[in-house]
């Protein structure tokens, strides 16, 4: 028991130390440091002689005075706790000391159970067992076991490590969904030593059950854990958490309940908005939102918006959909969608007045959506024409068919100098840029029914509106719309259908061939006007396979005379239009189909039509009304026009006494309201309406009362947050927040109600003070001792009272006991920006037993929990919060505390989103000329009565001898009368009316500072120089010292000083000082060893001054002077013949090589000698011939010098053709020497040098080898019958260049089966007889003087297959070539031979294997007989013997020759003659 005493001591001793909990936390500490160890000796029957005392709530030590940590469910107080990031380490260490006490109550119970079960002597006896006893003992035996057993227990439990282990959930809670208003409990089992804490958390926020006791059960018993949620709603749909705490971890279970309702109840709120999908409720907010906008027909505009999501969960993109007048758009070519992700853009193209209107931007997430309107006008392009209407609108297709339709549009606002005649109708078909006018009299009905149309073909249309003026521009074209059949375009539009799976029968019989169609149904009259006629009927059932087409026939009324109105082309659509008829005459109608088979009967005739218009003109509207709305808009109401359907309207507006009217909106508008925008302020304004329908326009209704346009007064919003501020027993001090919005006018005051609250009964509201209270807080007396009391407050301002209050919660009227104070009161917020914002507050009403001794402010995120901001109090009754995030919410709440402890929080603020404003401004610090220090803070957004209010330190100011305030306009300046260090603070500088423009500036003592150097200079200024005093050597050796001054004054003047002395203009100085640039110069022709030092220029202007200086001594000076002294000497040269450019050589890129050089003044007397190793060219050899002048530049090819040994080698006889000469290098070591070049003449002369020797020369072969390396060209592939060629061309070869072959970047070495080499221009690597090792990459290394140029070819993949493929493919010819059978020689072309003698002719014949031989006479095949001879010897000669030749034998032979690769004819003619003798005896 000593053990337990001591324990219970060391917990009391802790309690005295405890800070302030919530009750869930004292609740838990109680629990696990009392019921533990009670319970655990309870099971065993070990009784205690005292019990544990629970934890209670201490007062505040005074040691302890840091701001505590709120936990709260919904913005409900709880309680304090030891703030996370500061004592989170005093928590875990009390829960630690705490659970290790548990652990030496459980030791010491086992410590005192086994003292009272040690085991007894036992004597050995050797005696008879009975059964009985027998069993007693096994029993006994049993017992021993067990003892061991708990023993080696025991054992086990004295080491701590082998004791404790983390929380562990055996059996997690499982999600549920469940009906509104139905229970749902979550069980879960959890194990763990020391017995772990737990804590259910709702989207990770605390509850707190015994707080929310009607809502909440928690349950703990034996490691089993619940949680009940009673009567669930809506917003109990969310995730729970529980949580498992013991000093060896943390463990965490999650479940999800999800409320549904039933379908046929209705849904007085809206849902809660969690999103099951992705666990969280999203929440959007549309900042930068686009506003009321302004454009003109032709041009593009945007509007945009940014989006901020809550929570950002990754890859989830939300529903962007933009709306105009309530219609959801799609992007086309006039408007065009972007969302970025976190901004959603809309651009209209083009603008026409068709685009304008009321633009919705909505955005749809998983929990709702948002939504941003504004309305968009656009104003009417510029007229050609001064008189002439503007376009019309709105031109739309209907009723289309295959060569009908009906075109409509909307009359436009602004009519011109005189009424609109009428209008006409053009078509254009689609791909075409012609424009077909389609009726040739001005429409003035705003309707028309387009006929004539080709079948299949699309078109678009256009309007164009005429008055005495002329023609307006033309509307913006219609959709596109095609002439087809309404059947085919609705079969278009509902898509491909099913695949046919039916079976078609054919028959040799076809019933319908040749049928006449019937009749047409249905005839009707759609339209009437005087213009036109518009009949409408259906196709007759009767009509066989054939198209059918109609003719129309009309009769006057009192006549039987029947007439075909479209004699030469009958229509194919059930639609046509009728012109030309008698206005004021009675018509009947009927229509006949007719097809290839002949004309069917007419259809039943229509009722007698009148033409004339059916639609009347509109009336005049009804009375109008203007309304003030904002400082540039009037909202105007009219009464309607009475009946007439299908009305809008057009509203325009003048200024009083301008007579002019302006139309307000360009697009006419459904309804009896409109808001006017883009108005100017102040002025006084007119309106009237006209209204609009097919027929035409109304007269204008009677004009409004003048109207000044100025932003309306409205009703308050109502105040909110009614909170009790202190409480005695027959008074209590209430407070609220103003209203969120003024209704454009101060709020005058509040009133107060209130009514009494007994149970659930709630009597009448009641007033409480009679006269309007101005402050937001007051003291309700006499009131009831123990009575519970709901307040509500209502605003005032110009307008009226607003709505009241939501009521406050029920507060007894009892004094408070408590010694803290109670809560701040009055937060609200300014400066609001992206990651800063400034808070501030009023002081409690009620101190507690000691006055206030500081603040501590709490921040939350939206779904995070609260924490402390600051580590210390802070005194001030404001405090800058900074590091926040952009677009994301926070509320606020602030402490109060005193010597005893801190008090519960204020009201909570919020949401307040980190966002800095389109348009805010800061304030600006500024240093005028006179050194004047202020603070400049500007505003765009001033309505009427708003004011410009500065405080310091968010105090009003009540010194004005320290700052003078100077307002104009929309600008106020807080000017510095005497800057010191009394002047440091923050200074803010409000703007009321408004919503919630400030800012505010810090002058720091460093800040102060600067700004008083800054007023320094300003007041004794210095000259600025733009560049400060340099040195310049220019022609002849002349030096100038010069600056620039950036800023001056026509009085500005210059002192030049030389040492400290002053020094004038005369013969060795020049000065000069061009104010029209600012540059001061001065002019010495040479320096001289006397100049050596510092040359200074000063400068006055007014009161500021300026000073700029150079020194010339030692080293620096020494070398300017020789500088000096070169240039004069430069400038002697250059008066006779000189060199611009020294000699220098050239490498073209045909590989040839010039020296250069660039020569000035010139003249024809001059000399110019080129020389050569010391040897002058002289004109008459031939190398001078190689000397060239041009444009002042000398030059000499040596690419193309003659040497002797070449001289000799002209003079040799020519080597045969078949041989090709050498190539003449076109540099060679024979042209390396020195070069020179002299000019001179009487004036003087110059010369230059280029050594072309050792350094010399090699730097113009690499350059050589550059530009050859450079024009090689990329490596080619080409196959012959010995294998493949890899080659590139270049401009130029020499063999001093350095060339390499590499495959796979190893060099390839030279062998009998691959060798490189040179043929003119091309370097070539051949590949004899290559085989798959020799694919891969190739590369050619050519030295470019430096490095080298690579040219890569990869010999694989097609490449090497195609040039594998031709090399087999020539080998083979080659060979089949070599072998082929061929005649090679013996036979002559042409044998003459005389009648009788005898032809033997032998043949050489080649050919692998041994070619086939055979004669041919006249191509017939020669057979050895005894007239021919055919012999075929050696497999080499073939030969024939003709015997006794007659003239018979005289023909065309041939010697044909045969084997495998082919086949040859040698051919030979034989001519035989018969001489003259024998002749004439034949004779």
């Amino acid at each position: 028991m000593s053990g337990s005493l001591q324990v219970q001591k060391q917990q009391e001793q802790r309690d005295l130390e405890t800070h302030f909990e919530s009750s869930y936390h004292r609740s838990s500490l109680s629990s696990v440091s009392c019921h533990s160890y009670a319970s655990h000796v309870s099971s065993k029957g070990v009784k205690t002689t005292r019990k544990k005392q629970e934890k209670k709530l201490s007062t505040l030590s005074k040691k302890d005075k840091r701001p505590r940590l709120a936990v709260d469910k919904e913005d409900e107080v709880i309680g304090y706790v030891v703030p996370v990031f500061r004592s989170s380490h005093l928590a875990t260490q009390e829960l630690m000391e705490t659970q290790e006490e548990l652990k030496e109550e459980g030791v010491g119970y086992v410590v005192m159970r086994n003292l009272f079960s040690r085991d007894t002597d036992y004597q050995l006896r050797v005696e008879k067992k009975t059964h009985s006893r027998s069993i007693r003992e096994s029993a006994d035996r049993l017992r021993l076991g067990k003892k061991i057993q708990e023993k080696q227990e025991f054992q086990k439990k004295m080491n701590p490590d082998s004791l404790t282990h983390p929380p562990e959930f055996t059996v997690k809670p499982r999600g549920q969904t469940v009906w509104e208003g139905k229970s749902v409990t979550l069980h879960c089992t959890v194990a763990g030593w020391p017995k772990p804490r737990v804590a259910w958390y709702k989207n990770n926020v605390l509850i707190d059950a015994k707080a929310h006791s009607k809502k909440y059960t928690t349950e703990s018993n034996y490691n089993i854990h619940s949680l009940e949620i009673k009567k669930c709603d809506f917003s109990d749909t969310a995730e729970y958490r529980i949580s498992a705490l013991n000093v060896k971890g943390e463990s965490s279970a999650f479940a999800s309940i999800i409320v549904k309702r039933f379908k046929d109840e209705e849904v007085t709120e809206r849902p809660h908005g969690y999103s099951p999908e992705y666990g969280v409720t999203f929440r959007t907010s549309i900042i930068d939102k686009f506003g009321v906008a302004f454009g003109r027909e032709g041009e593009t505009m945007s509007l945009g918006c940014t989006v901020v999501i809550y929570p950002t969960v990754k890859r989830y993109q939300p529903e962007v959909l933009w709306y105009r007048d309530g219609v959801l758009l799609t992007p086309s070519k006039w408007v065009h969608m972007h969302w970025s992700g976190d901004r959603a853009t809309l651009t209209l193209v083009h603008l026409n007045k068709e685009d304008e209107g009321l633009y919705t931007l909505r955005i749809n997430t998983k929990s709702g959506f948002d939504s941003h309107s504004a309305y968009v006008f656009v104003r009417d392009a510029d007229v050609e024409a001064e008189g002439v209407p503007v376009a019309p609108l709105d031109v739309r297709c209907h009723d289309a068919n295959k060569d009908y339709v009906v075109v409509t549009w909307t009359q436009p606002a602004v009519e011109g100098s005189s009424s609109i005649l009428g209008y006409f109708i053009d078509r254009c078909e689609v791909g075409m840029q012609h424009w077909v006018q389609c009726n040739d009299t001005p429409v003035k009905y705003a309707r028309f029914p387009v006929t004539g149309l080709i079948e299949g073909r699309s078109y678009i249309f256009r309007v164009r509106a005429i008055n005495k003026a002329g023609v307006s521009h033309s509307s913006r074209v219609s959709d596109t719309v095609v002439a087809m059949d309404p059947s085919d375009r609705a079969r278009l539009r509902a898509g491909p259908s099913a695949p046919w799976t039916g079976m078609i029968k054919f028959t040799e019989e076809d019933p319908t061939v040749g049928v006449v169609p019937g009749a047409p149904t249905d005839l009707a009259v759609t339209e009437a006007t005087k213009s036109y006629v518009v009949l409408s009927w259906k196709p007759p059932v009767q009509r066989g396979h054939e198209g059918v087409m109609y003719y129309v026939e009309k009769c006057l009324v009192g006549t039987e005379t029947w007439q075909r109105v479209n004699t030469g082309m009958p229509v194919k659509s059930p639609r046509f239009a009728l012109f030309d008829l008698a206005e004021g005459k009675s018509y009947n109608f009927r229509v006949r189909s007719c097809n290839s088979a002949g004309v069917g009967e007419p259809s039943e005739e229509t009722e007698a039509t009148t033409v004339g218009d059916k639609l009347d003109l509109p009336s005049a509207p009804g009375s109008i009304v203007a309304i003030r709305n904002t400082s540039t808009s009037v909202v105007v109401t009219w009464g309607v026009s009475k009946e007439v359907r299908n009305l809008r309207y057009y509203i325009e507006v003048s200024v009083v006494g301008s007579n002019a009217w302006v139309p307000c909106n360009n697009k006419p508008v459904k309804g009896s309201r409109f808001v006017c925008h883009g108005l100017n302020t102040d002025d006084n304004c007119v309106f009237r309406v006209k209204a609009v329908n097919a027929a035409g326009y109304s007269t204008y209704s009677t004009e409004s009362e003048a109207c000044v346009v100025k932003p309306s007064i409205e009703v308050p919003s109502p105040p909110s947050a009614v909170t009790l501020l202190e409480r005695v027993r027959d008074y209590m001090v209430v407070g609220w927040k103003a209203p969120a919005k003024t209704g454009g006018a101060d709020i005058r005051g509040y009133y107060l109600d209130y009514r009494i609250v007994k149970g659930n009964v709630k009597s009448k509201w009641h007033e409480i003070n009679l006269k309007a209270v101005t402050d937001t807080t007051y003291k309700v007396e006499n009131l009831k001792e123990n009575t519970f009391y709901e307040f509500q407050v209502r605003a005032v301002n110009q307008a009226g009272i607003s709505k009241g209050s939501v009521p406050s919660a029920a507060f007894e009227c009892k004094e408070w006991t408590v010694a803290v104070p109670g809560p701040a009161r009055g937060l609200h917020v300014l400066e609001v920006r992206k990651d800063s914002m400034v808070l501030l507050w009023e002081p409690p009403t009620f101190n507690g037993r000691s006055p206030v001794t500081g603040y501590y402010v709490d921040i939350k995120e939206e779904k995070g929990r609260w924490r402390s901001i600051q580590e210390r109090s802070t005194k001030n009754t404001y405090l800058k919060i900074c590091g926040l995030k952009e677009g994301v919410s926070y509320q606020l709440r602030v402490h109060a505390k005193n010597i005893v402890g801190v008090g519960g929080p204020s009201q909570t603020l919020g949401p307040v989103v980190a966002q800095t404003r389109p348009g805010t401004n800061e304030i600006v610090v500024d240093v005028d000329d006179n050194g004047v220090i202020s603070m400049i803070f500007e505003c765009s957004e001033m309505a009427e009565g708003s004011q410009f209010v500065w405080s310091k330190n968010y105090k009003a100011l009540t010194d004005t001898s320290r700052l003078t305030i100077e307002t104009v306009g929309g600008k106020s300046r807080a000017i510095f009368n005497d800057p010191s260090l009394v002047d440091l603070g923050t200074y803010s500088c409000v703007v009321s009316n408004t919503d919630g423009v400030s800012a505010s500036y810090t002058l720091t003592e460093e800040g102060l500072k600067r700004l008083l150097e800054i007023s320094h200079e300003h007041q004794y200024p210095i000259i600025p120089f733009t560049s400060e005093m340099a040195i310049e050597l220019q022609e002849k050796g002349r030096v100038r010292f010069w600056t620039q001054v950036a800023k001056f004054t026509a009085n500005c003047q210059v002192e030049y000083v030389f040492n400290d002395n002053i020094i004038t203009q005369g013969k060795k100085y020049t000065m000069n000082f061009d104010k029209s640039t600012g540059i001061i110069e001065m002019f010495m022709d040479s320096l001289e060893v006397t100049d050596e030092g510092t040359f200074t220029f000063n400068l006055v202007d007014g009161k500021a001054t300026g000073r700029t200086s150079l020194v010339l001594i030692g080293a620096e000076f020494a070398e300017i002077q020789k500088k000096s002294e070169f240039e004069r000497a430069e400038w002697v040269r250059k008066q006779g013949p000189h060199f611009v450019e020294y000699l220098s050589f050239e490498v073209t890129p045909e590989c040839d090589v010039y020296l250069k050089c660039k020569v000035g003044n010139i003249r024809p007397g001059t000399e110019r000698v080129w020389i050569k190793d010391g040897i002058e060219i002289e004109e008459g050899d031939e190398d001078a011939q190689k000397i060239g002048v041009a444009e002042g530049v000398l030059s000499f090819n040596i690419g193309k010098l003659v040497i002797k040994s070449e001289k000799e080698e002209k003079k040799k006889p020519a080597k045969p053709a078949a041989e090709e000469p050498p190539r003449k290098p076109k540099l060679s070591k024979k042209d390396a020497g020195v070069y020179e070049v002299e000019l001179r003449d009487e004036r003087g002369k110059d010369k230059t040098l280029l050594n072309l020797t050792d350094a010399g020369y090699q730097a113009v072969l690499n350059e050589m080898f550059r530009v050859i390396a450079n024009s090689s060209s990329e490596l080619k592939v080409e196959s012959t019958e010995h294998g493949i060629i890899l080659y590139t061309n270049v401009v130029y070869y020499t063999e001093e260049l350095r060339v390499n072959w590499l495959q796979k970047d190893s060099k390839i070495s030279h062998s009998d089966r691959v060798q490189c080499g040179v043929t003119g221009e091309q370097l070539w690597l051949k590949i004899k007889e290559p085989t798959e090792k020799d694919k891969g990459k190739y590369a050619i290394d050519i030295f470019d003087g430096s490095a080298g140029v690579k040219r890569v070819l990869e010999l694989t993949g097609q490449v090497w297959e195609e040039a594998y493929a031709e090399f087999q493919r020539l080998k083979a010819a080659a060979i089949a070539e070599r072998n082929r059978a061929r005649v090679v020689g013996g036979l002559p072309d042409v044998v003459t031979i005389q009648e009788g003698k005898s032809l033997n002719l032998t043949g050489n014949v080649w050919g692998d294997p041994v070619p086939e031989v055979s004669w041919t006479k006249n191509d017939k095949e020669l057979l050895p007989d005894e007239h021919y001879t055919l012999k075929f010897e050696h497999g080499k000669f073939a030969s024939i013997t003709i015997a006794a030749v007659t003239t018979t034998d005289s023909g065309k032979y041939a010697l044909v020759v045969k084997n495998k690769y082919g086949k040859e004819a040698g051919k030979f003619t034989v001519s035989v003659y018969i001489p003259e003798d024998e002749a004439e005896k034949k004779d």
